[in-house]
């Protein structure tokens, strides 16, 4: 195990940044925990996301914008609402340009610094919902909140981790089989 991977504090790593960002708020032995309750933990999530850069200033605003962004991510996920999506989605903007060699370049900035994680986790959830909405799932544990997107090939992924929740129902099934006998 990398150093990296042993201080990684999200629940489920190697997901795509929407929902990485949605699973900041999980509840690992029925206790929540949430990764953007203080500047260490917030810090130390963006550095495990990859977001680096976003993690040097003053957390308070990119915390900020980082709650509302998970909050209109759930929403649309859960087919509450889209307008708090929209409108973290309205604090981006696709900048174009094009560099010495003619290659074309679109960058994603925010109208301010502290919303810029945020806006790239809005943009990511519609790359995904471009690219295979029904592969955005939430586990099938009852007792599990996070979101995964499923990488395998047939697209029948059940749950977050086998390792934990597959063989939680797994176990709970048989279980619920041998006591009916």
């Amino acid at each position: 195990m990398t150093s990296a991977q042993a201080t990684d504090p999200r629940a489920l790593p190697d997901q795509p940044l929407a929902l990485d960002l949605v699973n900041t708020e999980f509840l690992p032995d029925g206790m929540l925990v949430d990764l953007l309750a203080t500047d260490e933990s917030t810090r130390a999530w963006l550095t495990a996301a990859g977001l680096d850069e976003s993690a040097s200033g003053p957390l308070n605003p990119t915390r900020a914008a980082l709650r509302q962004a998970r909050a209109a991510i759930m929403d649309a996920l859960s087919g509450r609402e889209v307008a708090p999506l929209n409108e973290v989605l309205g604090h981006g903007h696709v900048r174009l340009s094009v560099s010495a060699d003619l290659a074309p370049l679109r960058t994603l900035d925010a109208d301010d610094p502290a919303w810029q994680p945020a806006v790239m986790a809005a943009a990511n959830l519609l790359d995904l919902l471009e690219q295979a909405p029904d592969r955005i799932k939430h586990c099938e544990n009852p007792a599990c909140v996070l979101w995964f997107f499923d990488t395998t090939r047939n697209g029948t992924r059940r749950w977050c981790s086998m390792a934990v929740c597959g063989n939680r129902m797994k176990a709970k099934r048989h279980y619920d089989r041998v006591k009916a006998r």
